[in-house]
């Protein structure tokens, strides 16, 4: 492969995992640690993932439970779980928090669908993007050292790592819509 289209595949690669890092964040009435790992914790002055300041576990497929290394912490963590978006209010028994996810609604099932499938659409413009910005720079090339054969096969490659990622975006959108639908 070109060196010139593997930048631009890193690009849509990372484009790609940010997607799935996104949507393993959206609960789907199911207890999943990921909700907790864009929330940080007040640890001594450092805002640190919650992961890091205490034990995640899934005791209950619909209970999150959080057992903090040192118990100073407990107020923090429950704190910074009540000033995130993920809607569960925590309950502290003095020693560990627990997080009892409810379970969704249909309404509440089609909102997280659209909200997955904007998201979704939200990476294939980013990896469009990606191909118009390599685009763009094979016509530059186009004015000094390459021939429009060569321009060209790049355009064309190019093209074909879009479409693979727009798939593997399809793909992962349609799995995590499955999933939050599956009553």
């Amino acid at each position: 492969m070109d060196e010139r289209i593997k930048s631009y595949e890193d690009k849509m690669q990372k484009a790609y995992d940010y997607l799935l890092s996104d949507l393993a964040t959206i609960r789907a009435g199911r207890a999943n640690p990921h909700v907790l790992d864009k929330i940080r914790v007040d640890y001594y002055g450092t805002p640190t993932p919650i992961q890091q300041v205490g034990n995640v576990s899934v005791p209950e497929p619909r209970i999150l439970q959080i057992a903090p290394w040192e118990k100073n912490l407990l107020k923090a963590v429950e704190k910074a779980i009540l000033t995130s978006d993920i809607g569960i209010n925590p309950t502290n028994d003095g020693s560990v928090i627990r997080l009892v996810f409810p379970e969704l609604t249909e309404e509440r099932r089609k909102d997280l669908v659209k909200e997955i499938r904007k998201k979704g659409e939200e990476s294939k413009v980013a990896v469009r993007n990606i191909r118009r910005d390599g685009n763009d720079s094979f016509k530059k090339l186009a004015k000094t050292e390459v021939s429009e054969d060569k321009i060209k096969e790049l355009g064309d490659e190019l093209q074909k790592l879009t479409d693979r990622f727009i798939k593997e975006i399809d793909k992962a959108v349609e799995e995590k819509s499955k999933d939050i639908l599956k009553v």
